[in-house]
């Protein structure tokens, strides 16, 4: 059967092989990569769109509670953003490894790989789980919570005591999506936000429970598609990867092509947590808390403004996983060209209802007495924010083209530069050095996350070509010896 491991593929006969055409999904992956994209995209474009505005009405209920409970969610954003960057840096990088295997024909190695990334996925889940329990407070404290502080410890304890549905939920999502079935991952991400969205009024207001029902609301959501998971891999068994843990034994190789993606990919979101505590600090330096409410809160409404490219990313990471396995390195550079093309035209056009319905936006936010006063100041955030939307696509659509290729490292420089380097850089040099203040750091933010964007784009293509100018150079000796 084929191997992969080391990025290199090892070509024999695998009688599973035909298997392959049982599977609707798989059939997409080794068709035409501007049909797959599209395919694959839509619906998870749908199911980012839902998730995200679920995190949106979870904004809309809690800014209820005041501007202190909207920036002590701010200030937890960044540690549920590497808890989430863990989960979904295991299922890029277990993804990405059986999406190859896909391309190249190779079932059981597929099978593998799954198996592994949920041993993977209770190991790190549970280490997770007892270490952020274990300094809470210490490290709201820590980061300039103030007297948000016990409000967002009240929040975290709910989310990170239940880490393990968190990282099943993710994790199983993304071998879903592996195989090309996006249909039943958009299931279940749907299912999951709209109980969320049922839930949040009723914990938080109802039962009388505050910042801490609205944790208990996502994490019962995330419950449910954790529920869906466990049906249709151990139940229904109707995935195209199987899993079976008998005699279950590590296996370095496909543990290591695993982290080769994985480890970059949660690396590179913790690193933009990483930069998202800096902005705050920025932000408490130059204004105050009440900055970092106009911030996480608007940072929410980007969130949805990107939702359909990540939709369309997850789609490039299985799409050029399975061209990459097959060494079809032409319908690798088709499908990161196409996807730019998407991702451009759709960015474009959300940047321009963002800029026009900002105000609107932003008094959706701040209907309450106490958080009325950020609504100036979330408005021209908005403005200003979301002339970087398109440029996303060229940085987000170059990383998950890598991710697919194996190549994690590379998305990780180039996305380290982003937010470690140009972000904090200019957001600084725009608030202290040229005195803009608070709106110097959104101007910064603006101009870092562009430049980083430009950088992935530029080097993507130039792996591109390098390949497509070895595999030719291969072809001329070849004709030149035959």
């Amino acid at each position: 059967m084929q191997e992969i491991t080391a990025g290199k593929t090892a070509r024999t006969e695998d009688p599973s092989s035909s298997l392959d055409e049982k599977t609707e999904g798989i059939k997409i992956l080794h068709g035409d990569p501007k049909k797959a994209i599209v395919k694959l995209a839509i619906p998870l474009i749908v199911a980012m769109s839902v998730q995200t505005i679920y995190t949106l009405v979870d904004t809309f209920w809690v800014s209820g509670l005041g501007a202190d409970a909207l920036a002590a969610m701010g200030f937890v954003f960044p540690f549920f953003f590497i808890q989430m960057a863990l989960t979904n840096g295991l299922g890029v990088g277990g993804g990405a490894a059986i999406s190859r295997r896909i391309g190249a024909r190779d079932k059981a190695g597929a099978d593998n790989v799954a198996v592994h990334t949920l041993v993977i996925m209770l190991l790190i889940g549970t280490v997770f789980t007892l270490l952020s329990l274990s300094f809470l407070e210490d490290i709201f404290i820590l980061s300039g919570a103030g007297r948000t502080a016990p409000l967002a410890v009240a929040y975290s304890k709910v989310i990170f005591g239940g880490s393990i549905i968190v990282f099943f939920a993710n994790v199983g999502n993304a071998i879903i999506r592996s195989e090309g079935d996006s249909k039943r991952a958009m299931q279940a991400m749907i299912i999951g936000s709209v109980l969320n969205i049922v839930l949040d009024p009723v914990f938080i207001y109802t039962l009388g429970m505050g910042i801490a029902g609205a944790a208990l609301a996502t994490l019962l959501s995330f419950g449910l598609s954790c529920a869906l998971m466990l049906y249709w891999f151990f139940v229904r068994k109707d995935s195209y990867v199987s899993f079976d843990f008998r005699g279950f034994k590590p296996d370095m190789g496909i543990t290591l092509d695993i982290f080769r993606v994985g480890v970059p990919a949660s690396v590179q979101q913790v690193t933009t947590a990483m930069m998202m505590l800096i902005i705050n600090l920025i932000i408490v330096t130059v204004s105050s808390t009440d900055g970092v409410a106009v911030y996480s809160t608007g940072w929410r409404v980007v969130t949805i403004a990107i939702a359909p490219l990540v939709g369309v990313s997850m789609a490039v990471v299985s799409v050029s996983g399975a061209a990459f396995g097959a060494e079809d390195f032409e319908k690798a550079r088709a499908t990161h060209s196409y996807a730019i093309k998407l991702g451009l035209t759709l960015e474009a056009a959300i940047a321009v209802g963002t800029f026009v319905l900002a105000p609107w936006i932003a008094s959706v936010f701040t209907r309450a007495d106490a958080a009325a006063h950020i609504a100036p100041d979330l408005t021209a955030f908005l403005k200003i924010i979301c002339i970087f939307y398109p440029t996303v696509s060229l940085g987000m659509l170059s990383s998950s083209l890598f991710q697919g290729a194996g190549k994690g490292l590379n998305a990780l420089a180039a996305n380290l530069l982003r937010t470690l380097v140009f972000t904090p850089l200019f957001a600084a040099l725009f608030a202290f050095t040229l005195n803009m203040g608070q709106t110097g750091v959104w101007w910064g933010l603006v101009t870092g996350n562009g430049l980083g964007a430009t950088v992935a784009y530029t080097w993507a293509r130039y792996y591109l070509n390098g390949l497509l100018k070895s595999e030719s150079k291969k072809t001329v000796a070849v004709e030149s010896t035959a």
